[in-house]
């Protein structure tokens, strides 16, 4: 036998037993500590530990691996973890991000305390932008829900300045190159008042960075209040005042892990 038929025996050999464990970042996902895309780049920069050695991309763990995270000793890998999703009602003047230079007000101030893991946003809103924001201790279904193939309806009230004409509708709705990416509304309807108080309501299928209001500017328009109303099938509650939060039940949790084409185990949720 060839040498070139010796390798090709032992890949096909490596076939049949797939690696064993899970990758390292989808077990501290579940475990409630990020998003995938956060945690691999903690494990970049060398802030993860399996077994007391610097973990690398692609490293997969067992059942009793040590996992440490900047220091801290997780204990067991691969143990499950009681998940929660809310609903946060941002209002405008807070940001996303954990922490700010500028000692602005962040959405984290105001979530539930934990005891484990921590509160992951399913997306973002900009600084100038109230609505619904979900949040969850998963991991995994945050990922999912945020990853563009998801494919997930984004609903939003918008206030515009100007004077809107159909050929601007058409426009948006046919699409606009954004950054050297098509961006589109998938629906736009009219909602009330005119000229420079006309609300619209506006779908959108992923949220880039200031998508919406880029859309009108391309217009010659400009936004002077914008609230985002829904994210998938959830609606933001009428009796949600801004800057609360309300746990979301059992039943909407369940077609948000199936949007994300992922299990829904109740028995090992949180979710009421």
């Amino acid at each position: 036998m060839s040498v070139k038929d010796t390798h090709k025996n032992f890949l096909s050999g490596l076939k049949k037993f797939p690696p064993s464990g899970e990758k390292l970042q989808k077990v501290l996902a579940r475990r409630g500590l990020g998003s995938r895309r956060e945690i691999e780049s903690w494990i970049s920069s060398g802030r993860v530990l399996v077994n007391g050695e610097v973990a690398r991309l692609g490293d997969r763990v067992e059942l009793n691996d040590r996992l440490t995270v900047d220091g801290e000793r997780l204990g067991v890998g691969m143990v499950e973890q009681k998940h929660r999703c809310i609903i946060y009602h941002k209002p405008v003047g807070q940001i996303c991000s954990r922490k700010d230079p500028k000692n602005r007000k962040t959405v984290f101030d105001e979530l539930p305390k934990l005891s484990n893991g921590r509160w992951i946003s399913v997306g973002r809103l900009d600084y100038n932008t109230s609505g619904i924001i979900l949040f969850t201790t998963d991991g995994d279904l945050a990922h999912a829900l945020m990853h563009p193939s998801s494919k997930i309806e984004r609903e939003y009230v918008v206030r515009i300045r100007g004077d809107v004409k159909t050929e601007h509708l058409e426009n948006m709705t046919e699409g606009i190159m954004l950054d050297d990416r098509l961006a589109c509304f998938s629906d736009i309807q009219y909602g009330s008042g005119e000229g420079s108080n006309s609300w619209f309501y506006v779908v959108l299928m992923e949220g880039r960075n200031r998508e919406v209001r880029r859309l009108w500017e391309s217009q010659g328009l400009s936004v002077s209040r914008l609230k985002r109303v829904r994210f998938g099938p959830v609606l933001i509650p009428s009796k949600l005042k801004q800057g609360n939060w309300m746990e979301i039940n059992s039943p909407m949790s369940r077609k948000l892990y199936e949007m994300a084409s992922l299990s829904f185990d109740e028995g090992k949720s949180g979710f009421k």
